[in-house]
């Protein structure tokens, strides 16, 4: 159940693409509340697989190919609508690539991911709840004020220009989390990786 969830994921995304790119503001203000239920199905798929003691590597795997695709994807699309700088999604996605792809040889030595910081900080920043919440929320909030804002401007609605500075707002609250997060991987992990190669 978790799986089919998270897979699930995919198509909904897409369906919430078609919405933005439409001309008609209502369905681009329906995207909005859309891709709150987006980011709330990965919270479910999550809860489903521990409480139904379905947690597995598949399902693990799966949840994070899921989640860099939906961050990816809207980072481009807004991008792309012009709402936010061609930088973002850039930033984001090749400090996504260079972190995943750090982190992904860590299990072959026998190290979790989360064990390549050394530094008080750089566990703090890249493993503490508080961040990774922090985070997820300032991302989701960003994607919602941008297809909020969007949906507005189409409608020519009086709130749309304070909605869209919102939105830039925490969109850049977001962006800079997202490498501030970043970095400690990018710093620590090389130097953890190579002790591993001499032990």
């Amino acid at each position: 159940m978790a799986n089919k969830i998270t897979l699930a994921r995919i198509p909904f995304l897409a369906l919430i693409i078609l919405l933005l790119y439409t001309d008609s503001a209502t369905t681009r203000l329906v995207a909005a509340p859309l891709i709150l239920l987006l980011i709330l199905m990965d919270t479910l798929d999550g809860y489903l697989a521990r409480s139904r003691g379905e947690a597995s590597l598949l399902g693990s795997v799966l949840d994070i190919a899921a989640d860099r695709t939906v961050e990816y994807v809207l980072w481009v699309v807004f991008a792309h609508l012009g709402l936010i700088p061609i930088y973002f999604p850039l930033l984001v996605i090749v400090r996504g690539t260079f972190v995943d792809t750090i982190r992904s040889v860590a299990p072959a030595r026998g190290i979790t991911p989360f064990k390549l910081m050394r530094t008080d900080l750089g566990r703090f920043l890249v493993g503490s709840p508080w961040m990774r919440t922090t985070y997820g929320v300032a991302k989701a909030t960003a994607f919602i004020l941008l297809a909020l804002g969007w949906g507005l401007h189409t409608a020519g609605h009086s709130w749309a220009d304070g909605v869209a500075l919102a939105a830039q707002i925490v969109a850049w609250v977001a962006l800079v989390i997202c490498v501030v997060r970043g970095l400690p991987v990018l710093i620590e992990a090389p130097k953890v990786l190579r002790e591993s190669e001499t032990a």
